[in-house]
């Protein structure tokens, strides 16, 4: 039997011993039943409800409420559960042994849980709750358990939202506030009007049971100096923790639409108790299975409590001054629990900065420690240049020249370039890349070119070739393909070429990290779509070099927003070919809704008889790999068998194994297929010249970004091409997207919408490869704050780039912790 339910000590009063034992013996009973809930029900119930009496403190009431309300919830936890909440309750109920006797007076100020005070000197700062001691320090990297009645059971539900530490719970930011901090009269009620969020203060008159199908309606008559309202509730429980002349107050939306106003399942409080959910603006918790929002709302008051006095400042002063920032205690307090509207605006402003300010940080000592190794040196051979430029079947665009130009300038520092080549489909990065590799061979150097997929890493060989076979063969470089699929002769064949330097360009996927694959003298790695490859992967080639370290250019074919690049890649340069080459085809965007699907089915029967091929997309019905592939199976079959019973359809989804995608992939580029119904899989910068039509069901259920790449995968072989956007009735949001897409082609300006409507958080979705936990970025983030930030981080990596300054250690801590989740440590070795 664990020690939680040993007798507690002999103490004044033997019927407040009697009662309180009482309520012990029958914990311990639930104990040997096996955790079944019948003694609970029969038996602890009751018994605690009877230490109400005793009470002699507000404190010691409102614990007993939330023993009681613990208690109903009971039968929702697993047998484990069960046995930890036991231990829990049973140490909570010895707790308040001091406060439960009769006839004391309750001289204690009402405050916070009595586990979670700290003995603080008077604070200047205002305090949204009330105040409380402690007798000891709790650290805010401490486990949750440290905090009261956070036994092993609540803590695994905790971590299923990622709170581990106490520092998490003061990090969960609520999704919303609901503002009950209006207190008006019972009697005013009837003058207040339907909808508006109110709270009242009251007695309760009488509690009433209504058994229902499952449910008990719980109904109570709240009573002031100027009338009563009736209050209702839907829960099997709450009538245990009612009873009539309890002071309560009730916060929520006011329902008048039938009979005299009334007040249905409300937030509700004992009046005199810590005020977390009414009478104030109440904070609304992202939870999960088996934590309530009132449960919440006490475990991080519980948290802002415990650490009052061990949370470090990490901002120098003169930031902060700089910066209009409140003190971080003072953040942490308003983010929960905000006075009013301005203070939590402070509040989200001051911990966003931090973020902001860490994930900067990050990034610039992460590009320092890069660049202050040596890198390789590619001498600039103008006349090689002019050569590759003369042979072209094009001329190269004012952007293409820009963006080559700043790759030609980083062969010149001596450091190790690190630059991404932003441009949207069609651009022209490949060139761009290729001239740049051939460079780095004219001067004897090796250059790999990574994929994340073989169908990819095909295509880059492909191009290659064909961009530099107008060159005297003496300048053209070697290059070869390795992937999985390479077969095992081929391999044993070139990996010698490539490791004696015969092989000058190789193009692969992952395949190249391998470490059977040895460079002679590498000097520039291409990385295609940088970021659908992990970190390590990424850094690995440059890693492998002894001597002076590779150069590094990635391509992305995502337009991102200015300021989502200092997020994503604030540690790379970054250049942009915002220019299309002259005389492509834009692609036409249509929009259909409901039954004018049949003529843009009637445009891809037209399509399919000129020769040409057709992607449809399934619309998104949910985040499921395997409801997505029933859709995709599903509108394969419909468009077979009702709609184009003639053609040659396939399907591709996300539950196909990797090789059987490619497959697929392959044969429809090699017009085995005429349609390729897919979901969302379709690979960024696939290839396939004779496609025309891209139509997009459900398109306004994806956001902009993500069709204007679906839209990509047209229009590549010079034919005119159609992207065909599919709907049924939209909502207003939907609409404007859809629109949006028909006005405009640019990738960047579609990019720069869609932050606009969705926010970075989700903007960002899976793109955070290599960067840190960013779950905090949301739709509040606001750009100006970004290049506050970047400032900042600017000018204390300029006059201290090791973070060792006195004044900076709670900050170079946080910035180790903040990386530590990208498996990265930014710092100077």
């Amino acid at each position: 039997m664990s020690s939680s339910f040993r007798q507690p000590p002999p103490s004044a009063g033997g019927n407040q011993q009697d009662l309180i034992e009482n309520a012990l013996d029958a914990l311990r009973r639930e104990w040997r039943s096996g955790f079944n809930g019948r003694v609970i029900e029969m038996l602890a119930l009751p018994a605690i409800q009877r230490l109400r009496d005793l009470a002699a403190t507000q404190h010691a009431a409102a614990e007993l409420e939330t023993v009681i309300s613990r208690l109903s919830n009971y039968r929702e936890l697993t047998t484990e559960g069960r046995k930890e909440e036991l231990k829990s309750l049973a140490e909570c109920i010895k707790a308040l042994s001091p406060d439960l006797q009769p006839d004391r007076p309750g001289t204690q100020q009402i405050g916070k849980l009595r586990e979670s005070r700290i003995p603080v000197k008077p604070s200047p700062k205002p305090e949204a709750g009330p105040k409380t001691t402690r007798s000891k320090m709790t650290r805010p990297d401490s486990p949750v358990t440290e905090l009261p009645r956070v036994g092993e059971a609540v803590a695994k539900k905790l971590g299923k939202l990622g709170v581990t530490k106490i520092i998490d719970l003061l990090n969960l930011s609520p999704r919303r506030h609901i503002d009950y901090s209006r207190t008006i009269t019972i009697g005013s009620i009837l003058g207040f009007g339907e909808g508006g969020e109110i709270t009242v203060r009251g007695e309760i008159l009488d509690v009433k049971e209504n058994p229902g199908h499952g449910v008990t309606r719980v109904t109570v008559r709240l009573a002031d100096e100027t009338g009563w309202v009736k209050v209702t509730w839907f829960n099997n429980y709450i009538a245990r923790q009612l009873r009539a002349g309890m002071q309560i107050a009730v916060s929520g939306t006011l329902d008048s639409g039938f009979g005299p106003p009334s007040f249905t399942s409300p937030e509700w409080e004992i009046v005199g108790g810590p005020s977390l959910s009414t009478g104030r603006l109440t904070p609304i918790y992202p939870l999960t299975a088996g934590i309530a929002q009132k449960t919440m709302r006490s475990l991080t008051r519980a948290a802002l409590d415990a650490t009052l006095s061990a949370i470090v400042e990490p901002l120098p002063e003169s930031i902060r001054e700089s910066q209009g920032l409140v003190d971080i205690n003072r953040a942490y307090e308003h983010l929960h629990y905000p006075g009013n509207q301005g203070e939590l605006a402070d509040a989200h402003r001051r911990i966003t900065f931090d973020n902001l300010l860490l994930l900067q940080l990050g990034l610039m000592l992460r590009k320092n420690k890069r660049t202050s190794s040596r890198g390789v040196s590619i001498p600039v051979d103008r006349d090689l240049l002019l050569k590759f430029e003369e042979q072209l079947p094009f001329r190269l665009t004012n952007a293409q020249r820009r963006a080559l130009d700043e790759v030609l300038n980083d062969y010149n520092l001596g450091k190790p370039m690190a630059r991404l080549l932003q441009g949207d489909v069609g651009s022209g990065k490949t060139a761009v890349a290729a001239a740049a590799a051939l460079l780095a061979v004219g001067a004897g150097y090796q250059v790999a070119v990574m994929a994340p997929t073989e169908i990819l890493a095909e295509q880059h060989a492909v191009n290659f070739v064909k961009l530099y076979e107008g060159l005297p063969e003496e300048l053209r470089p070697r290059s070869a393909l390795l992937t999985g699929s390479t077969r095992a002769k081929e391999r044993r064949e070139l990996l010698p070429l490539v490791a004696d330097g015969s092989t000058n360009i190789l193009v692969g996927t992952h395949t190249l990290i391998q470490d059977q694959v040895s460079f002679a003298r590498l000097g520039l790695t291409v990385i295609d779509e940088q970021h659908r490859f992990g970190v390590r992967q990424r850094s690995y080639l440059p890693t492998r070099v002894v001597e002076a370290q590779p150069h590094v250019l990635s391509m992305t074919a995502t337009p991102i927003p200015r300021t989502l690049n200092l997020v994503l890649n604030g540690d790379l340069d970054v250049s942009i070919i915002d220019e299309l080459p002259p005389g492509r085809i834009p692609i036409e965007t249509h929009r259909y809704v409901g039954s004018e699907r049949s003529l843009a089915y009637q445009l891809v029967r037209q399509e399919v008889a000129k020769g040409h091929q057709v992607f449809v997309i399934c619309p998104l019905v949910e985040e499921s790999d395997t409801s997505e592939a029933k859709a995709a199976v599903e509108e394969a079959e419909r468009l077979q068998l009702e709609v184009f019973p003639k053609f040659r359809i396939a399907t591709l989804h996300g539950r196909m194994a990797g090789r059987e995608k490619e497959r697929i992939m392959t044969a429809f580029r090699d017009r085995e297929f005429d349609v390729l119904v897919a979901t969302s899989v379709i690979e960024v910068g696939i290839d396939v010249p004779n496609a025309t039509v891209m139509i997009i069901e459900g398109a306004d259920r994806f956001g902009l970004a993500q069709l204007h790449q679906f839209r990509g995968r047209v229009g590549r072989g010079g034919n005119r091409s159609y992207c065909l956007l599919l709907a049924d009735e939209s909502s207003a949001d939907g609409e404007a997207r859809l629109d949006l897409m028909v006005e405009t082609n640019d990738g960047f300006v579609v990019a720069e919408k869609d932050l606009e409507l969705r926010g970075p958080g989700d903007y960002l979705g899976t793109r955070q490869s290599g960067l840190p936990e960013m779950s905090w970025l949301d739709s509040s983030f606001d750009t100006r704050l970004l290049d506050q930030a970047r400032e900042v981080a600017e000018r204390i990596v300029n006059v201290d780039p090791t973070l060792g300054q006195l004044d900076h250690h709670e900050l170079k801590r946080r910035v180790i912790v903040l990386w530590s989740t990208a498996g990265t440590d930014p710092l100077p070795s």
